[in-house]
């Protein structure tokens, strides 16, 4: 008797749980994992920067060089119409363009001045907290404009 009750049940808890993904080839899919490995990025720069990663010069370099790469991708994945998806952007990507776009190239310099100060060497941690800290508010001033929390 509780395997016929049982069995439904996974199958309906299954059939559930596969209907709230997103989708990995749509424009949110993309650029959700886009973000995601920025942020993963960023927090290690931030981390060794502040103690809770051992500073490792070669990958802070290495790190800093991806988060640049990545940081001009996810714009291209932002459709001229608001897809759908269930996305946490704010209608305001869509009816503020300029200013978005703004927003982006602001963190695309960011990140290259990053890059810059990798140049220097040897790296010093104090010379290098500005510049992960101007890519830190360059992301936080878009979250606070066009992302719904």
């Amino acid at each position: 008797m509780k395997l016929k009750i049982a069995l439904p049940v996974l199958f309906i808890c299954l059939a559930l749980s596969a209907c709230g993904g997103v989708d990995p080839n749509s424009p949110l899919g993309k650029r959700q994992a886009i973000f995601k490995q920025m942020l993963k990025t960023s927090e290690d720069l931030g981390g060794m920067l502040r103690g809770r990663i051992a500073f490792d010069e070669q990958r802070f370099i290495s790190g800093a060089a991806e988060l640049d790469q990545l940081a001009r991708k996810p714009w291209e994945h932002f459709p001229q119409v608001k897809e759908e998806d269930d996305t946490r952007a704010k209608d305001e990507v869509w009816q503020r363009q300029a200013r978005f776009q703004e927003l982006a190239r602001e963190l695309e310099g960011a990140t290259a001045a990053l890059v810059a100060a990798t140049a220097a060497k040897p790296l010093r941690q104090g010379g290098l907290a500005p510049a992960v800290q101007r890519v830190e508010d360059s992301c936080e001033a878009c979250h606070k404009e066009f992302r719904a929390f």
